[in-house]
């Protein structure tokens, strides 16, 4: 086992996008990252680059639907190190088309949508995401000041989406809109179970990002779109918990 006094990071999802951001911002911040990809070759790629700024980082071959995957990284971060410090839930799709509006007939709609897709959808937003804490959540309590982050959206903001006035009142994409609201009230839980812990649990709303899943209309550069979870990750011992955020500012539930 290494011993190390500098915090170790895991990130879902951390091959590309918003992940990848979201590794180059802890490293700056000197933190040991390990790269979860779904395809290790990947996430091979995406550390040659961290790499070359100057970042300790490996990849590792994650896949939140995929328990198994879970089991060996568990035993792989308990045998280096015997702890891990953060865990940003960063792995996300959207199976459903993000630009048609309420007006528009679409296999999309909340009467007609697959049921396939609203299960893989939650498959991977949430009860992947839910196995894989529950699973390295013993590692993250033994870290001295353990963080989890679960990449969110204020797509899955209820508040928002029942006020006729908001921006976001018209993009409805069921699956994805639902998972995101599931995967908000699992903050909220865990964030009172461990309230008596050093542990924090909070949601991240990345903005809309220039991502592949983003798409090229976005209004945030990639640079942008790790600043609200690797806040969220390194944040002090009287930093929020609990909370939904964006930038540094709270979100309605």
């Amino acid at each position: 086992m290494s011993s190390t006094d500098r915090r170790v990071a895991l990130i879902t999802g951390a091959n590309r996008g918003i992940g990848l951001q979201t590794a180059k911002d802890l490293g700056a911040d000197g933190v040991i990252l390990l790269l979860g990809a779904r395809k290790l070759a990947k996430g091979e790629v995406a550390v040659t680059t961290v790499r070359k700024e100057g970042f300790e980082a490996e990849a590792v071959h994650l896949d939140v639907t995929d328990a198994a995957t879970h089991e060996k990284i568990y035993e792989f971060i308990s045998r280096r190190w015997g702890r891990l410090d953060i865990l940003v839930n960063n792995a996300g799709v959207c199976l459903e088309s993000p630009t048609r509006s309420s007006a528009e007939p679409s296999a999309d709609q909340e009467s007609t949508l697959s049921l396939e897709i609203l299960r893989e959808t939650f498959e991977t937003n949430f009860f992947g995401t839910v196995a894989l804490t529950q699973k390295l959540l013993p590692l993250i309590l033994r870290a001295p000041a353990g963080r989890i982050v679960n990449v969110s959206s204020i797509m899955g903001s209820l508040t928002l989406h029942a006020d006729p006035s908001s921006p976001i009142y018209h993009c409805n994409v069921f699956a994805y809109n639902a998972s995101k609201a599931a995967l908000n009230s699992f903050t909220i839980h865990l964030a009172y179970e461990l309230r008596n812990t050093s542990i924090k649990v909070n949601s991240a709303h990345p903005g809309w990002v220039k991502t592949e899943m983003g798409g090229e209309n976005a209004d945030l550069e990639v640079s942008k779109g790790g600043e609200t979870s690797a806040w969220l990750a390194t944040l002090p011992h009287d930093g929020p918990t609990g909370g939904y955020f964006h930038l540094g500012r709270p979100l309605p539930w």
